[in-house]
C-alpha cells in the first residue's frame, strides 16, 4: 500500500510537472533583418537569392526569421527616410544596397549591423576605416577591385578601332575612384576621359547630348543602383547615338548593350546573406572584414556589334564567358 502511494505521488507529481517543464522551455528566436534597396525587378531576382541563402542557412521567415524590405523608387530622395523607418524597428541587423543607402543607415545608427550588398569604394567614401579592419558597425561586400576600371577602358580600347575619347557616365560623390583609375589607365594609352555627372532621369539624355557634343566614341557607364535602375533608357539612348559602350553588369547586354565586365550579382547577394549568418550568431561588424570581388564575367553582345558596325576581334571572344548571337 505504500509503494503504490508512492508511485501514485510520483506519477502526479510528474503529470504536473510536464506543463511546467514546457513553459519553462525558451521560445524560439526570431530574428529581425532589415532590407533596403530599390523597386527594379534585377533587384527583386536578387533579393530572393539573399532570402534562398538565409533559408540554407536555417532562417525560416514566418518561424524564426521576419525580414522587413524597404524599396526606394528610381532615385535617392527616398532613402534617408526609408533608412530611418527601419532603424526604428529596432532590427538585429540591416542589409542594404548602394553607397548611398548605406550611408543612409550609417546616419541614422550607429549600433544595428549593417551589412552592403554591393557598393563601390568603401573606404574612399568614407563608409568604414579599412577593407581589412572596417570599424563600426558597417561590414560586407564591394563591387571594386583593383584594376577592375582600367579593364573596362582597355576591354572597351580592343573593340572600337581607333579610340581616342571615352565619356564615363558616373553618380556625383560615389564613383571617384573609378574616374581616376580610368583616366590613369587613359593616360597611359592616350586616350581622353570623360566624367559626366548624372544625377535624375531627367539628366540621363542632356548625359548623352554631352557626350555627342564632346565627341565621344565610346561609353562605359559605372556600376550603381541608379545607372541599374535605368539600364534600358541608358541602352536605348547608347543605341541611338551609336555609342559602343561597356557596361558594368550582364543585365545590360541582355537588354541590348554591347558588353559588360562585371562581378556576379547574384553571387554578392548570396554572400551578404552569411554576412547576416555571422552578425546573427555573435559576429561583430567591425571585425568581419570586407570582401572583394576575385571572379569576373566577360559577355559580348554581337547583335548589337553588328548593329554599331564594328567586328569583336576573335581573342575577346574566346576570352568571353557567355556571347549574345
Amino acid at each position: 500500500m505504500m509503494i503504490r502511494a508512492a508511485l501514485a505521488i510520483g506519477l502526479a507529481v510528474g503529470i504536473l510537472a510536464v506543463p511546467l517543464a514546457s513553459e519553462a522551455q525558451p521560445a524560439t528566436k526570431v530574428w529581425r533583418v532589415g532590407y533596403l534597396g530599390y523597386a527594379n525587378p534585377i533587384e527583386a531576382r536578387d533579393l530572393e537569392a539573399f532570402r534562398q541563402r538565409l533559408r540554407n542557412l536555417g532562417y525560416v521567415e514566418g518561424k524564426n526569421l521576419v525580414i522587413e524590405s524597404r524599396l526606394a523608387g528610381s532615385s535617392f530622395e527616398g532613402l534617408p527616410a526609408l533608412a530611418a523607418e527601419l532603424v526604428s524597428l529596432k532590427l538585429d541587423v540591416i542589409a542594404a544596397v548602394g553607397n548611398v543607402a548605406i550611408g543612409a543607415l550609417k546616419r541614422a545608427t550607429q549600433t544595428i549591423p549593417i551589412v552592403m550588398i554591393n557598393v563601390g569604394d568603401p573606404v574612399g567614401t568614407g563608409l568604414v576605416s579599412s577593407l581589412a579592419d572596417p570599424g563600426g558597425n558597417v561590414t560586407g561586400l564591394s563591387n571594386l577591385a583593383e584594376g577592375l576600371s582600367a579593364k573596362w577602358l582597355e576591354l572597351l580600347t580592343q573593340t572600337v578601332p581607333g579610340l581616342t575619347r571615352v565619356g564615363v557616365l558616373m553618380v556625383p560623390t560615389q564613383h571617384a575612384t573609378y574616374l581616376r583609375e580610368i583616366k590613369t589607365a587613359g593616360q597611359r594609352t592616350g586616350i581622353t576621359v570623360l566624367g559626366l555627372e548624372t544625377r535624375g532621369r531627367d539628366e540621363i539624355e542632356r548625359t548623352f547630348a554631352a557626350l555627342t557634343k564632346a565627341r565621344a566614341q565610346g561609353l562605359i557607364v559605372l556600376p550603381n543602383p541608379f545607372t541599374l535602375t535605368h539600364q534600358t533608357q541608358i541602352v536605348e539612348l547608347a543605341a541611338k547615338n551609336r555609342l559602343p559602350a561597356m557596361y558594368p553588369w550582364p543585365e545590360f547586354t541582355e537588354s541590348g548593350g554591347l558588353m559588360a565586365y562585371s562581378t556576379n550579382r547574384t553571387e554578392m547577394y548570396r554572400r551578404s546573406a552569411t554576412f547576416v549568418d555571422k552578425i546573427l550568431r555573435g559576429a561583430k561588424p567591425a571585425d568581419l572584414p570586407i570582401e572583394q570581388p576575385t571572379k569576373f564575367e566577360l559577355v559580348i553582345n554581337l547583335k548589337t556589334a553588328k548593329a554599331l558596325g564594328l567586328t569583336i576581334p576573335p581573342s575577346l571572344l574566346l576570352r568571353a564567358d557567355h556571347v549574345i548571337e
